[in-house]
Formats: C-alpha cells, sequence, structure tokens
C-alpha cells in the first residue's frame, strides 16, 4: 500500500517544487505515466508482490529504461520521461532486500 501512495506523492512534490505554475496540468501527465504498467497483464499472475518488475516486464526492462533517458533530452517528452523514471525508480525499491539479518 505504502508503495501505491508513492507513486501518487513523489509525482506531487516534483510538480509542487519545479512545475508550480501549471501543477495540475503537469501532475496528470506524470499520473499518466503510470499506465506504463499495462505491461503486468503479460505475466502470470499478473501481481506477485513478491516479483521485482525492473527486468521482468517489457516496458520495465533496462532497454526501456534507457529510452526513457533518451526521452530527458527531448523537451516535449521529458516530463513523460520524468514520470517513467520516477515509476521505474519506485519500482526498483521493491528489488531491494530490507530485511535485517
Amino acid at each position: 500500500m505504502f508503495h501505491l501512495m508513492l507513486h501518487g506523492l513523489v509525482p506531487l512534490l516534483v510538480v509542487v517544487v519545479w512545475y508550480r505554475s501549471t501543477w495540475l496540468k503537469c501532475y496528470l501527465i506524470l499520473m499518466a505515466t503510470m499506465l506504463v504498467d499495462i505491461d503486468h497483464l503479460l505475466a502470470t499472475p499478473i501481481y506477485d508482490p513478491l516479483r521485482c518488475s525492473i527486468g521482468f516486464h517489457p516496458l520495465h526492462s533496462m532497454v526501456a529504461i534507457a529510452v526513457y533517458v533518451l526521452m530527458l533530452a527531448v523537451p516535449k517528452l521529458r516530463l513523460v520521461a520524468i514520470g517513467l523514471l520516477i515509476h521505474m525508480a519506485l519500482d526498483g525499491l521493491d528489488c531491494l532486500d530490507f530485511t535485517i539479518l
């Protein structure tokens, strides 16, 4: 649940800090990038809380992430790229093992 909240709160923080004058439009664009999770429909099961999305789903692959980084160089795509990279970073957190031995 906390993970899903971060997918809404981190983009909100980004638009409040860097896109204040057009925050609502920018926030909606960033939230639309969350549709990248559509590639989860290709997996069985669709949702597995123990699965790392990065490197497993096609739109979460290293090649896709490299494309998202390149998109930063195109001004009209920059906000979409930021949203996709925020999403990948947050999903990447799920891949880390925070258990204390």
